[in-house]
């Protein structure tokens, strides 16, 4: 099943009206109506409206309010079966999620909410056929059109916060460009298999992940990474599902459909996200649970009181407004919604959780401990700076270099060769030759020119010249590689390859020490290496030649201090670390075993993306404590005012504006918890990138 056919189906499960009401799976309140959907809630709110028009024209007591009367026996009884019509019809929703809650033995709002409806509906029916005097048809009608508007306005906020599944599924296309030898034909994505080639248009989107086999363009990657500018890519590069080519056309050999593909990864991620337990989640749901016991009680002592005081009537509408009012609807709401919303920003920006509980830690982490080779710098080599002696353009020797490792698919002559072609034309060299284990050497208008490290120096019984001695010196101190540039057996020149830091790790540096949290760097480099980075990036402590079975002994020796550490790392070695820290963060780039091992994953390279997560989690906390607070205040406030203990004080609520009250509670959760929205967790843009010169190592 492809993620679009996925979601789909999850649609048609959250919208079909045939699902048992009141099917829960512990996740608070929301769930307990799973079943349902706006759509359902609003037709019901609008039929129930209509009739509850007749209802309240013949009630007794409207007639005695604004002084008229329809006369005839037919008219005693539109209240009771327009009523009754309201009650199965309206009420049904909260009748059948009320037996739901029964049946699984976790009584809540739903039961809460039945008992009331049920109540007055008995009291009136048994008024209407002769056996008391308790009618309340009108009460009853008002009380569950009330209660359907509450319930509309509820289904839509959580059918917004839950939206982020279906505009995943709205990132693919629904058919693909697939090339057959010299012609292309369209295909739907389900037909696509791994190997098939595809076109990719100007603005269109890559229909499965895979690797440009021809042509280069800028792909929009926003909606999978949160980066907000396009990104090059060319022959041999990865691009995923769901991005959009900005401006070329690629072809693109798919390696991965369905299920396999980044883009349905990120679909489950946010998914289980949603769905998944947290501290304060568990604190609302016992509240919710002995919300209820307490509205039980106070609704059966609320009628005894009015019963034992000789007013019957009014004991039974006291009751049935202290059901409606204690409703723990805005408490079942309170975190669910947070969770959905914070989820959804939070994968917008490319941040996804895994592990609702790591999120919440995030808030209260001392330290972050960075792994340093593919997360702090970009974990490939590159030209860091180059010297010429008197005499020699500096960019010229780079050219030369560059010539003679054109043909060579090793990674540090791949980076000569593109720092030289950054800065100029290269020429063309002859006669190459791989020096084993020393360098390379080739011809360029009849001079020798060889590319080595100090094993051709030796070998060439050269001398590195005096006056590139101290720069020389400064690179072997910050970690850098030297490789010498020769010129007919003379050294002209020499060039420096580091693992390059990130432009973006500066700058993450430094919001973490904003927010008072301790940066830590974790490598196997040597000392020298490592300290040269911390200097770079203003780093706080760092563990150097660590072998890779040593990483989470450093975490845990952060931890024997008393600090709750956040690990961030990308490598298969950084596992164990990752799954030791309190919270593990796998970096975009990552290995499988890492994001396995990770509570969040940051699915771009950006290692800024840490003060996302932090302020993610303070915001998100802070909505739940508010949501909670408030619906739990407001609950046993408002059961005293709805017992009618003040009413001698002339202060007392109907059951229709118990429910007005109650939905605007809930209405004022679920604002509190769109508020979130306006959280924008992604970075700024950089500046447009200046060639690199800070040597990071290469490992």
């Amino acid at each position: 099943m492809t993620i679009s056919e996925h979601t789909q189906h999850e649609a048609r499960d959250h919208h079909s009206h045939d699902a048992a009401p009141g099917d829960q799976d512990g996740q608070g309140g929301h769930d307990k109506h799973a079943g349902h959907d706006p759509e359902m809630f609003r037709q019901l709110f609008w039929w129930n409206l209509v009739l509850a028009v007749p209802v309240l024209v013949f009630s007794k007591q409207i007639q005695d309010w604004f002084d008229y009367s329809i006369d005839g026996a037919w008219a005693a009884w539109v209240a009771p079966v327009v009523g009754s019509v309201i009650y199965l019809w309206g009420g049904k929703p909260f009748l059948a999620g009320g037996v739901a809650e029964v049946r699984n033995r976790q009584p809540g709002m739903m039961l809460l909410i039945s008992l009331a409806i049920t109540v007055a509906y008995g009291s009136s029916l048994a008024s209407s056929l002769g056996w008391g005097d308790l009618d309340f048809w009108w009460e009853l009608a008002a009380l569950i059109v009330v209660m359907l508007l509450g319930h509309w306005q509820e289904m839509k906020a959580i059918g917004q916060a839950q939206g982020a599944l279906a505009a995943l599924a709205e990132l693919l296309p629904d058919t693909a460009e697939r090339v057959s030898g010299d012609s292309v034909e369209e295909v739907a994505i389900a037909d696509l298999a791994v190997d098939d080639v595809v076109l990719v248009r100007p603005g269109g989107r890559v229909p499965a992940d895979g690797v440009i086999v021809d042509g280069r363009a800028a792909l929009d990657e926003s909606m999978i990474t949160g980066e907000s500018r396009p990104v090059t890519r060319t022959n041999g590069d990865r691009v995923v599902a769901g991005t959009v080519s900005t401006d070329s056309s690629v072809r693109v050999r798919i390696d991965a459909v369905g299920d396999d593909t980044a883009l349905a990864g990120i679909h489950r991620l946010v998914a289980d996200a949603q769905s998944s337990q947290s501290r304060v989640q568990a604190l609302a749901d016992r509240a919710a649970a002995a919300l209820f016991y307490l509205a039980t009680t106070a609704a059966v002592v609320t009628f005894v009181a009015w019963l034992l005081v000789g007013n019957a009537a009014e004991g039974v509408i006291r009751t049935v407004t202290v059901l409606v009012i204690a409703c723990p609807h805005a408490l079942g709401l309170a975190i669910p919604l947070v969770i959905s919303i914070s989820t959804a920003t939070s994968a917008r920006a490319g941040i996804l959780v895994k592990n609702r509980l790591a999120l919440e830690r995030m808030r209260t982490v001392d330290a972050v401990l960075f792994d340093k080779t593919g997360t702090l710098t970009k974990g490939n080599h590159a030209v860091v700076d180059h010297a010429a002696v008197d005499g020699w353009d500096r960019d010229r020797v780079l050219a030369q270099a560059a010539a003679v490792e054109a043909d060579s698919e090793h990674p540090i002559a791949r980076a000569i060769v593109t720092a030289a072609k950054d800065r100029g034309n290269v020429p063309t060299a002859s006669e190459l030759t791989a020096l084993t284990g020393r360098g390379v050497q080739g011809t360029i208008e009849g001079h020798q020119i060889s590319v080595g490290g100090p094993a051709l120096l030796e070998h060439l019984r050269a001398a590195a010249p005096d006056e590139l001695g101290a720069t020389i010196e400064q690179w072997r101190r910050t970690g850098g590689s030297v490789l010498y540039v020769f010129n007919d057996g003379a050294v002209v020149g020499a060039l420096t390859l580091a693992d390059e830091i990130r432009p973006e790790s500066r700058i993450a540096v430094d919001a973490l020490h904003q927010r008072g949290k301790q940066v830590v760097l974790i490598t196997g480099d040597a000392q020298q290496v490592a300290d040269a980075v911390a200097e770079q990036l203003g780093i706080d402590e760092v563990f150097a030649e660590v072998l890779p079975h040593d990483k989470d002994s450093k975490v845990a020796e952060l931890q024997a201090r008393g600090l709750t550490v956040a690990m961030v790392g990308d490598g298969v070695n950084d596992a164990p670390a990752l799954a030791r820290a309190d919270v593990g963060i796998a970096i975009g780039a990552g290995t499988d075993v890492a994001i396995e091992s990770a509570g969040v994953v940051l699915a771009s390279s950006d290692p800024r993306g840490v003060t996302g997560i932090i302020d993610l989690s303070k915001a998100t906390y802070t909505k739940m404590i508010q949501n909670l607070v408030w619906a739990t205040a407001y609950n046993l406030l408002a059961i005293p005012i709805a017992a009618g203990a003040f009413a001698f004080a002339g202060l007392s609520l109907p059951p229709a504006a118990a429910a007005l009250a109650m939905s605007a509670s809930t209405m004022i959760v679920a604002a509190n918890a769109q508020l979130l929205r306006r959280l924008d967790l992604r970075p700024e843009p950089l500046p447009d990138p200046e060639p690199a010169r800070t040597p990071a190592a290469v490992t």
